[in-house]
């Protein structure tokens, strides 16, 4: 069976050929194949704008990460397959949780957030909410902690405040104004502790607020392969009535 490029979808070209692909002294391959052609009297094509995905919706908002690695290879299996669901196509890199591990994030906050992959999953869950700047602020208060020395304490500690708590910034985290005052003193001689008020208040308001929604997402469920009707914790949902 043949096939001449003329006959090539509109758009379309041969691996390895630029845009108006030559063959030997220069003349269009078209023309070549094809036979001779007019000049069309049309000025130049224009090019075909190249389709990307646009998508407004959460689940596939963040192409950068778990969006284009959540393929699942073994979809027509109705069970969990032999090759743990949680491997190269889900976190991309570094170690792969397991399904039981997976399953378990949806049964504790903590748990989720010790784990480096639910961090990540949670991070990616965040940026598409718009609120990415909390566990931002979350993560550097855990290295401030692991600062000893003096300079390096100050220096971190004065671009946690101007990323996170100053109100110019536009990662501003939401304190209330008691944590805040707590926060300005303490950057008078700033130590590894001085965002532990300011952290576990914006600790329990992803536990509160974006959690909850997380672990009920399509995202979560595709993950630890949860059924439709079934919340994270393994319970049936009551459909609405």
């Amino acid at each position: 069976m043949s096939c001449s490029v003329s006959e090539l979808p509109v758009g379309c070209r041969l691996r390895g050929m630029g845009s108006a692909a030559t063959q030997g002294g220069g003349a269009p391959l078209n023309s070549t194949l094809s036979g001779p052609q007019e000049a069309p009297s049309v000025g130049p094509l224009r090019r075909q704008p190249s389709q990307k995905p646009c998508c407004f919706c959460w689940c596939c908002c963040c192409s950068c990460s778990w969006a284009k690695c959540l393929a699942i290879k073994n979809a027509e299996d109705n069970g969990p397959t032999k090759k743990d669901p949680a491997g190269s196509d889900l976190l991309c890199d570094g170690e792969q949780p397991t399904l039981e591990e997976i399953r378990s994030w949806g049964k504790s906050f903590d748990k989720l957030m010790r784990s480096p992959g639910g961090r990540k999953v949670f991070r990616d869950f965040l940026r598409c909410e718009y609120s990415e700047e909390n566990i931002l602020f979350w993560l550097a208060c855990e290295e401030l902690k692991k600062e000893t020395n003096p300079e390096a304490i100050e220096e971190k500690a004065r671009f946690i405040y101007e990323d996170y708590i100053s109100i110019l910034s536009p990662k501003e985290v939401s304190l209330d104004s008691r944590v805040r005052e707590i926060v300005n003193r303490n950057m008078v001689e700033p130590t590894p502790h001085t965002f532990d008020e300011a952290q576990l208040q914006i600790y329990t308001l992803m536990h509160r607020d974006s959690y909850p929604r997380f672990i009920n997402s399509p995202l979560f469920k595709t993950l630890a392969q949860l059924p439709e009707g079934v919340s994270a914790s393994g319970s049936q949902t009551e459909s609405p009535t």
